[in-house]
């Protein structure tokens, strides 16, 4: 099905650029997706779900570094790439104002990594990253070694503030960073934007000290004890004030006409910056308007991202090779002659699948032109045809995996190729190892790329039941494995032997399975086994559980590897169910108050209000100061997360939740 086709592969292209960074495709190919997809759930609202990328803000932390929870959320911003889609974006605010804003601020939409910095008696305390909006990590060592980050702030302080901004690597420091990984036999990054992200999230502070990383602030996210503002510009000019660096190249303009006019001249000026931008950001300056305005779920009404066309290049395709991943999806992608592209050498380019390849008429051998959109990655956006010589051959998916030699099959109806070698495919084993013991499914510490490929080549792990018979005499002595690793993953491995279920369901990669099904499905069944032997009608009778959903479930518990598989999970110690739920949790949500608004995937309405209430908590209809936290689901009200915002109450997702549910009010803390 078309929309859970396209879900899966934004969900998967949002992971390899937010968590991994290791972006796969290209910007303008990701937004094309996310527009694929809210076209369809516009047309067909009654398909969307909890869990769709249109319905949360971005990916979840990573695992490196402890998890914070941000006093307000950290949005993200909807995108326009014409002064069309501009003027509409501009046309829908004024018509829900009644008016046309009365002013807008233009800055510089910057190629880093957002942060949340927060100051208590004007001295730094905290700072996280973005992450999911609602949750981020904890980088505070490491940004601490910034020096364009204030450590302590100038002037009247408030009691509390919290400053958003982008951390970036100028392009100069970028250059000598490569240089010296060359230097010294090291991987080289792809561009500033990747670098920055990657120096920040170092382990140790002293190799973030050691790159020259600075910053832009551009939003002021909450102050107590501070001054009160009318309009954005004012917050700018009193963070600098403070000591914060605020980006010179920003202006206040009082139309439509101005705005688009400032992007034209940054659009032309961008290549004499020292620093990379994409595009620009627009805000409507007046903060009433702007609380008048609101937030979809994903994004501010106030605000739009104008995000430059790519740059092309022409370049010779060298040739086309295959890359296989943990579904067995077989994706094509370019060899190129290298070229230097949007501010770095471009080695190979995404070509999506078969299809698109003979759609594009790309033949091996061609001058093609490579773009690299948005300014992340690469892709081949088609042939000059007239340089052709004859020499040129027309490239065909290979009839069986490169990796493992098994038959590589298109299901009909689909345009994605599969290898049909399971787990004795090497490549799909990798990335579904990886997969199983990220963060978001059993969240294994010290098991990386590098661990699963010396598993795999040693023969310790064919499966990931594998992991929980590993021994420590197969890895000490090893390079790298000294005693202490070797007891540290050991722990790791026993830690995820008491995972919930869900963590297992989610591990195992069943397709159409994310965080929230698999909640839905643990929460439902109690355990694997019962999952297992539910039928199809069973599992689509469930609230939030659709058919397609349901079928996929259905078809994962009757493949051969499944009961073979849950067995071994069973012999290792793996936990294959969930205690029941006591009859009454008794005080777990005293004085707890709840506003709820939209539509819970794993809950009714009348279902999440009793499950607070027999945790001693209470669920009210409107917003007020004595609001704990308001629960947003699909489609929330407006009002409601306005009034939120204003009164600085936390907005918590589906998935914060069930975690407050299980653990009582820390988790909001955490």
């Amino acid at each position: 099905m078309k929309i859970e086709q396209l879900r899966d592969q934004i969900r998967y292209h949002a992971h390899r650029y937010h968590v991994l960074d290791t972006p796969e495709i290209s910007d303008a190919d990701y937004d094309a997706l996310v527009r694929d997809l809210i076209a369809v759930e516009t047309e067909h609202p009654e398909l969307i779900t909890a869990d769709s990328p249109t319905q949360r803000v971005g990916a979840v932390p990573s695992d490196l570094f402890g998890a914070v929870t941000h006093r307000e959320r950290m949005f993200s911003l909807d995108n326009v790439e014409s002064t069309t889609e501009l003027e509409a974006w501009d046309e829908r605010a004024a018509r829900q104002l009644g008016r046309n804003p009365s002013g807008y601020v233009c800055e510089l939409k910057i190629d880093g990594l957002a942060v949340s910095l927060t100051y208590e008696d004007g001295v730094l305390s905290r700072a996280a990253t973005r992450g999911d909006g609602t949750t981020g990590e904890d980088i505070t060592a490491n940004v601490r070694t910034i020096e364009a980050v204030p450590l302590r702030l100038f002037g009247d302080v408030p009691q509390v503030l919290e400053a958003r901004g982008e951390i970036y690597l100028p392009i100069d420091a970028f250059d000598d960073l490569n240089a010296s990984q060359l230097d010294t036999g090291r991987k080289v990054f792809a561009n500033p934007r990747n670098a920055a992200a990657g120096s920040v999230r170092q382990k140790d502070p002293t190799v973030t000290a050691s790159r020259d990383l600075s910053i832009w602030v551009y939003q002021l996210g909450f102050v107590q004890g501070g001054p009160d503002f009318e309009y954005h510009w004012e917050t700018m000019e009193y963070l600098a004030s403070l000591g914060f660096r605020t980006n010179p190249a920003s202006e206040l303009v009082a139309d439509l006409a101005a705005v688009e006019r400032y992007v034209a001249d940054i659009e032309t000026a961008r290549h004499r910056l020292k620093y990379q931008t994409d595009g620009v950001v627009i805000k409507i300056d007046d903060l009433a308007e702007q609380a008048e305005l609101g937030f979809t779920a994903k994004a501010p009404r106030w605000a739009i991202a104008y995000k430059f066309p790519p740059e092309e290049q022409i370049t010779t395709l060298v040739g086309i090779e295959v890359g296989v991943g943990r579904t067995g999806r077989v994706t094509p992608f370019a060899v190129l002659d290298p070229v230097f592209v949007g501010g770095v050498t471009v080695t190979n380019a995404t070509l999506h699948n078969e299809d698109e390849v003979h759609r594009k008429d790309v033949r091996i051998g061609d001058r093609v032109i490579v773009r690299r959109a948005g300014e992340v990655i690469p892709e081949v956006v088609g042939p000059i045809i007239s340089s052709r010589d004859g020499t040129e051959t027309v490239w065909h998916m290979p009839e069986n995996c490169p990796f493992c030699g098994n038959p590589i099959i298109l299901p009909e109806g689909e345009k994605v190729a599969r290898c049909t070698g399971g787990l004795e495919c090497p490549s799909r084993l990798r990335e579904w190892l990886a997969h199983f013991v990220g963060r978001s499914g059993m969240d294994i510490e010290g098991m990386g790329y590098k661990t699963i490929d010396l598993l795999i080549t040693e023969g310790l792990a064919r499966d990931p039941a594998d992991i929980f018979f590993l021994e420590p005499a197969a890895l000490l002595g090893r390079e790298g494995w000294g005693d202490l690793s070797v007891s540290k993953l050991m722990s790791g491995i026993d830690e995820a032997r008491h995972r919930p279920v869900a963590r297992l369901l989610i591990g195992l990669g069943i397709r159409h399975v994310g965080g929230t099904v698999a909640r839905v499905l643990a929460r439902t069944f109690r355990s694997v086994d019962a999952l297992v032997g539910a039928s199809e009608d069973e599992i689509s009778s469930i609230d939030g559980i659709g058919p397609t959903i349901a079928a996929s479930v259905r078809s994962w518990a009757l493949s051969a590897e499944t009961p073979p598989l849950i067995e071994k999970f069973r012999r290792g110690g793996v936990r294959l169910a969930d205690e029941e739920p006591e009859a009454a949790t008794g005080d777990l949500l005293a004085g707890v108050t709840l506003v709820i608004t939209g539509t819970l995937a794993g809950f009714s309405r009348d279902e999440s209000k009793a499950a607070v209430e027999e945790r001693g908590g209470k669920v009210t209809g409107s917003v007020s100061g004595r609001t704990t936290a308001v629960v947003a689901g699909e489609s929330p009200g407006g009002s409601k997360m306005t009034k939120a915002a204003d009164l600085n109450v936390p907005i918590a997702d589906e998935a914060l939740f069930v975690r407050l549910l299980d653990e009582g009010p820390p988790a909001l803390d955490s």
